[in-house]
């Protein structure tokens, strides 16, 4: 039985392969023989063959969906000789067809006539050929200058032995086939140098065991090859890229420094490796590169640093890569891991002391350095791990270590996959030493080579070796949300006792540093006990002056807010109050006030306001949040202002991402010399989303109360001076390309009415930049009695009884101010008189025709009291200027006739102008998160 195990583990299957590329380099012609062995413990009735190229073949498939979450369109819009295809596909075995039913599946079920059992193997022989896609869909096709392959030749899925279930292809470098003989033969109608990660035996030839999938670049210019050769070192580094003189020269200073302190962690390095410009990009350091701001370039860090930053994490991944099999769907995690750890590693070693943002703290401006004001310019490189995790994590997007692959967000991928993992590693590390934690690494590696490995295997091993990381293996399967609270200090003779608090039973050691006004540093651990919660640690008082928890970020804690203790002055068992100037990262040693100038115009009721706002509120979200703003009205000689004070609850593991309570008040001018007071409590629900999904679901509800000086005018009207709103809401919305939709429906009543109010609206990206756009809003009073039209559906116009929206001129009924269009209610662009106490419908639609210019048409029904039902259209043309933030319109035709020919046309023209720096955030991170 031993011997037949023997045999059975050493069989490893084999694939031969003949192609010929076109001449047009869009063809490749194969010829494959294939030695497949059953490394499954049961019986197979079929083989399951990947052929991924058939991803690229149409829009329905999961790598076209995938581009468009993160917003790319190419391959979507791609015409059909950009797509990629199997084209013909015969596959015989012992002579005889095997049928394939669909080449366009890019899982390939073979039936067999007899069933293959465990260590069996059968011969397969392949003849196809494949149409290459454009190479700018995932870096892998053809260009004019280049043809990369990789995931294109038919192959066994070995990460599912039992060939059961269909593996879509998703552009996320995952390894499919392992442990395999290649024998290749590439030739060309044309001549090509050729790159690979297998080994060249001839001009054309590659052959050699792979434990990842085979890559090839075929060009027209020959790529470097950087060759170390030295007593502990034998290892030749492929390119397929160009290198200036200068990245060469650097690279050959910096990657035997890299290759030694990798080998010294891992045991040992390859003797060949193989990085494409694609591998590059992917794994190089993210946050050095240059800052343009228009012309000006500002530099971070100098060439030769960025070059040693971003190839030590290029080599560390792909060495981690070609050592370590694990499936990156289930496991992406671990190698990912493993890399931020040496990343770590390597930063505390070369660039302890350097800067987040390197030298760009030091430039100066007119003679000064304003980022000095920044405490992000005394952050250091190597607590980006964590501070990455705590962004992503205090607006609680982030997700579990060990989610699916397929369903991290790309931001997630980065702080969650990798920086959470690899700083808990090294957590981990620091706590047992990192010479038994590398040596424990090295051995799991060295006896799991050439075989898929479980990383949780790892994680007992580890535990084995200390107790004190057990907590690791149930931590990946939930969100993090672990905080350590520095409670209290109490001196006791010469002792200081000091209470820490954990907020779970687990068994987490936490790192404590106490520091005197010298800043001389002491570190401790301190153990958890078993089953409780809090724990007092005590140590001789000495010259203690600060207590800190888990400095620089080394654990990936929910807030490190409370982190930070003073053992002696004014702020004993406190922390210090420090207020700013500046939006910054947040020092979580401070309670931070942020204090910045504001000034406003508000047409000529206010003119301009100039004020102070007091805010807490940094670059990261918290959950408590107050903001207040006093202003002065040079227009009035009055103090104006707002306020607000909100709290959110963020639970890790919930339907909801976020619950906010808050109340506001705000006091403003909205006509002359006529003021206006509102207080408003309110508060809404933003369920919870898939991280890479573009769909939001809300729900919100406000009460709302006004008070509004009137004129004399207006109280012989007997106009509203105050009045009180509720309001109940449900938003719906998906902002993914192509099928861009949201719909929203309403209810908002007083004492005098109830509406209710509903609107959809979709726009569809039919050609590249070029959409359609529809929207449907229906309103409707279900109970009217109010006293004039204030509370109105507006149909070109809105009534901002609510004081919500943006208006430059709140009672501008004249002049450029009035000619502010805000799409709501009607919709209608052009100036139709009136408003609706009863009901309205109308239709919008918008479409590109031409570069900015679109456009427009608006239809409508709408009826008032004791008035008959009135139809109501107009048309014209959009210039979109700054698309969604400033637009133009052209009124041409509408119900009041040919509008160009009408004298005050200039005063018919309607814009867009919305003044939202949060809407221009969010349009800008979509795709990461």
């Amino acid at each position: 039985m031993f011997l037949g195990v023997v045999e059975i583990s050493a069989q490893k299957d084999s694939i031969s392969v003949e192609a010929r590329l076109s001449a047009d380099h869009k063809t490749l012609t194969v010829n494959q023989e294939l030695v497949y062995f059953n490394h499954s413990e049961k019986e197979l009735d079929s083989i399951k063959l990947l052929n991924w190229i058939s991803a690229y073949h149409k829009r329905g498939t999961s790598l076209a969906y995938r581009k468009l979450e993160d917003r790319n369109t190419d391959l979507h819009f791609a015409k059909d000789e950009q797509q990629g295809k199997l084209l013909n596909l015969q596959i015989k075995n012992s002579g005889q067809d095997i049928p394939v039913q669909d080449l366009s599946d890019e899982n390939l079920f073979l039936p067999l006539q007899q069933a293959l059992k465990p260590g069996e193997k059968i011969k397969l022989q392949l003849q196809y050929q494949l149409q290459l896609p454009d190479q700018k869909f995932t870096g892998y096709g053809t260009s004019d200058n280049n043809v990369v392959l990789k995931y294109f030749f038919i192959v066994p899925d070995h990460f599912d032995p039992d060939n059961k279930y269909p593996k879509k292809y998703h552009d996320i470098e995952e390894s499919v086939n392992f442990n395999t003989f290649w024998d290749i033969n590439l030739a060309a109608e044309t001549k090509y140098y050729i790159q690979s990660n297998i080994t060249q035996s001839s001009n054309a030839h590659f052959t050699g065991d792979l434990d990842t999938d085979p890559e090839f670049i075929l060009s027209k210019k020959e790529f470097p090859v950087i060759s170390i050769n030295s007593d502990d070192l034998n290892t030749a580094i492929k390119f397929g890229y160009n290198l200036s003189p200068q990245e060469k020269e650097n690279l050959e200073f910096f990657l035997p420094l890299h290759l030694r302190f990798i080998k010294e962690k891992l045991g040992f390095v390859p003797e060949t490796l193989f990085i494409s410009e694609k591998f590059r990009n992917k794994e190089d350091f993210f946050g050095n590169n240059d800052i343009s701001v228009w012309k000006f370039n500002f530099p971070l860090f100098t060439d030769a640093e960025k070059i040693d930053l971003d190839y030590f994490g290029i080599i560390a991944k792909k060495i981690l890569d070609e050592t370590i099999i694990t499936n990156k769907q289930d496991n992406h995690w671990f190698k990912n891991g493993l890399k931020s750890y040496l990343e770590i590693q390597y930063l505390n070693k070369f660039y302890k002391e350097t800067k987040l943002l390197g030298t760009l703290p030091e430039t100066k401006i007119f003679g000064v350095k304003p980022l000095k004001l920044f405490h992000a310019s005394k952050v250091k490189l190597v607590d980006r791990y964590g501070i990455a995790y705590q962004y992503i994590m205090s607006q609680n997007l982030d997700q579990k270590v060990d989610e699916k692959f397929t369903v991290l967000s790309n931001f997630n991928d980065m702080a969650i996959s990798s920086f959470e993992t690899g700083s808990l590693f090294n957590y981990s590390a620091d706590k047992m030493g990192y010479e038994n934690f590398n040596t424990l690494l090295k051995d799991f590696i060295l006896k799991n080579q050439h075989q898929k490995v479980d990383p949780r295997d790892f994680l007992k091993e580890l535990a084995e070796k200390d107790e004190r990381t057990e907590y690791l293996a149930d931590f990946l399967e939930h969100k993090n949300r672990v905080n350590f609270k520095l409670k209290r200090l109490q001196k006791e003779n010469d002792t200081l006792n000091i209470k820490i608090h954990k907020n779970t039973f687990s068994n987490i050691p936490v790192k404590l540093k106490t520091e005197d006004k010298e800043g001389n540093k002491q570190e401790y651990w301190v153990e958890a006990e078993e089953n409780a919660k809090t724990k007092t640690f005590s140590l001789p008082a000495d010259d203690i002056y600060k207590i800190t928890l888990n400095e620089d970020y080394i654990f990936p804690e929910s807030k490190y807010r409370d982190n930070y203790l003073y053992a002696k002055g004014f702020f004993s068992n406190t922390k210090k109050i420090k207020f700013k100037f500046i939006k910054d990262i947040p020092n979580p040693e401070f309670n931070e006030i942020y204090i910045s100038p504001k000034i406003r115009f508000n047409n000529t009721y206010d003119k301009f306001l100039f004020g102070v706002n007091f805010k807490n509120q940094s670059f990261f979200d918290q959950k408590f949040l107050y903001s207040f703003t006093p202003m002065y009205s040079s227009g009035t000689g009055k103090m104006t202002g707002s306020g607000a004070i909100s709290y959110s609850f963020l639970p890790a593991e919930s339907i909801i991402r976020s619950l906010t309570f808050g109340v506001s008040g705000s006091y403003f001018h909205y006509d002359y010399n006529l003021a206006y007071r509102k207080l408003s409590a309110f508060s809404n629900i933003n369920f919870r989303k898939n991280p890479r999904s573009t769909v939001g679901r809300s729900l919100a509800f406000s009460y709302n109360y006004f008070e509004r000086d009137l004129s004399p005018a207006m109280i012989a009207k007997k106009d509203y001076d105050k009045y009180n709103l509720w309001s109940l809401g449900y938003g719906y919305s998906d902002s993914q390309m192509i099928h861009e939709k949201s719909l929203s429906i309403s209810t908002q009543g007083m004492e005098d009415f109830n509406k209710i109010t509903a609107e959809g609206f979709y726009r569809w990206e039919f050609a590249p930049k070029q959409k359609l756009s529809l929207r449907l809003f229906a309103g409707y009073f279900v109970r009217n009695d109010t006293r004039n039209s204030t509370f109105n559906y507006g149909i070109s116009r809105v009534s901002n009884y609510s004081f919500s929206y943006t208006l430059l001129g709140e009672s501008a009924s004249s002049g450029i101010l009035s000619q502010q269009f805000i799409l709501a209610d009607g919709g209608f662009k052009s100036f139709l008189p009136g408003s609706v106490n009863q009901w309205i419908t109308s239709f919008n639609v918008d479409s590109s025709v031409w570069k900015i210019f679109h456009v427009y048409a608006d239809a409508g029904f709408y009826k008032n009291k004791n008035r008959p039902t009135q139809f109501i259209w107009d048309s014209g043309i959009k210039v979109r200027v700054i698309p969604d933030f400033l637009e133009v319109y052209f009124p041409v035709q509408s119900s009041l006739g040919f509008e160009p020919s009408f004298k005050d046309y200039a005063k018919r023209i309607r814009y867009t102008l919305v003044l939202n720096l949060g809407s221009i955030i969010n349009a800008a991170r979509r795709g990461w998160y």
